[in-house]
């Protein structure tokens, strides 16, 4: 029981005076928060990284098929003209 951590604030210090006393633990409590807070950004933070690898995988192999798409209209469009000799709309 000797390796018990001693608390900064004894609690005659806190029954001669509760404001100290309770400033001492909402000081605590807002550390505790932030801490708590900065360590759930940081693991948003890093999901959001991963997500965006993948999004940008998915765009470019969309842009790839958008890009093939033009390209086998253009060929359809060409060979339609060459063969009914109009050109479309």
């Amino acid at each position: 029981m000797n390796n018990m951590v001693k608390s900064p604030i004894s609690f005659k210090d806190f029954a001669k005076d509760p404001v100290k006393g309770l400033l001492f633990m909402v000081i605590l409590a807002v550390g505790y928060l932030y801490i708590d807070n900065k360590t759930g950004y940081t693991s948003q933070i890093e999901k959001c990284e991963k997500n965006v690898v993948e999004l940008n995988v998915k765009v470019d192999n969309l842009q790839e098929r958008v890009r093939r798409s033009d390209s086998i209209m253009a060929v359809a469009t060409a060979r339609l003209e060459a063969i009914t000799g109009v050109t479309p709309r």
